[in-house]
């Protein structure tokens, strides 16, 4: 085990700071293959394992990569998968994927990948430790392709259950969607970010899982009919995930649509309030134009009819004002566009 550094910069402080992390090379034996597990490894760790295993020196690039599109290449004593899984436990709105690179023959299984794959790295963990002895038995005791499979299992378990949290986090939406005091488009979008990003993982993955089904048979002297069983339970549950995310899919686009309404009937209901109080002040403003200019105008300050005292102009200005203003304000009321 080593420990190398990262660099990451912190968004409280800006500041840059080094966090330690571990390149770990995990050798388990089981009863009739060997497996070999990396995390955060060195190139060199990797080709090492490419020479002894004769792995093609394109699988060793593409492993090494921080992300590689899925595929599956194989060849006569191996096949070699990447696929993605979302981290565990991670927040709404976060973009990375966990990549897992496989190398699968007869008598070992290499995985590469970054030590962010928590189910994963329990599984090494009680293979290591012995602290689940029977679970450990059922995972080296029989073939390579068994054990690839309950790798598969444990991390699209994890997938569903990402899934099933979104289903959850929707009911918190809509309550947000008719609230017209919070802001929720910037949920929804996040949202609908996180729910493309899990099927642009989930659709691509039931079709490798499919072909891994095909290809470990080669590996494995289990009965093919078992094995196809135990493979075929992953599908299920994958096709579950895609069908949560694409009903969560359309839900998001539904409530999408329902703020988008709500959210333009609130502006024009703002927006034909200001023009109503604009139109009714449209009197008040053309008789305040008149009453400026230096020309005798009835109740001006130049006329003898002083009823009121220096206040008569003032008087009469908000009366002349007032009753348009007033008219008008009944008059759209009769029509309907002021509503109670």
């Amino acid at each position: 085990m080593r420990k190398g550094f990262i660099t990451s910069r912190l968004r409280s402080n800006r500041k840059l700071v080094e966090i330690p992390i571990e390149n770990k090379i995990e050798t388990i034996q089981g009863e009739k293959f060997v497996w070999i597990d990396l995390q955060n490894p060195d190139r060199d760790d990797v080709e090492k394992l490419a020479k002894k295993y004769n792995f093609n020196a394109l699988n060793i690039e593409d492993c090494m990569t921080k992300f590689e599109l899925p595929k599956l290449d194989s060849y006569d004593d191996h096949f070699f998968v990447i696929l993605h899984f979302p981290p565990l436990a991670q927040k709404t709105g976060i973009l990375k994927n966990s990549q897992l690179s496989i190398f699968i023959g007869k008598n070992f299984l290499v995985t590469v990948h970054q030590g962010d794959l928590k189910p994963l790295v329990e599984l090494v963990d009680i293979c290591k430790t012995n602290s689940d002895e029977q679970r450990k038995n059922r995972l080296l005791g029989k073939s390579s392709g068994l054990l690839v499979h309950e790798i598969i299992d444990v991390l699209v378990d994890d997938l569903l259950h990402t899934s099933r949290k979104i289903i959850a986090n929707l009911d918190e939406i809509e309550d947000r969607v008719f609230d017209e005091v919070k802001p929720v488009a910037r949920n929804i979008a996040i949202f609908r970010r996180e729910i493309n990003r899990l099927r642009r993982i989930a659709n691509p993955l039931k079709k490798f899982v499919l072909e891994i089904a095909k290809n470990v048979k080669r590996f494995s002297e289990r009965d093919d009919d078992e094995l196809s069983l135990y493979y075929d339970d992953v599908i299920d549950h994958i096709d579950k995930v895609i069908e949560t995310l694409e009903e969560s899919r359309e839900t998001m686009e539904i409530y999408k649509d329902t703020d988008f309404v709500l959210s333009t009937e609130k502006t024009n209901k703002v927006l034909g309030m200001l023009t109503i109080i604009f139109t009714l002040a449209i009197p008040s403003t053309v008789i305040g134009t008149f009453y400026g200019m230096n020309v005798n105008l009835p109740g001006g300050i130049g006329v003898d009819l002083m009823v009121l005292g220096p206040y008569t102009t003032f008087v009469f200005i908000i009366v002349a004002s007032a009753i348009p203003a007033i008219m008008m304000f009944a008059y759209f009321k009769k029509l309907g566009w002021i509503s109670s």
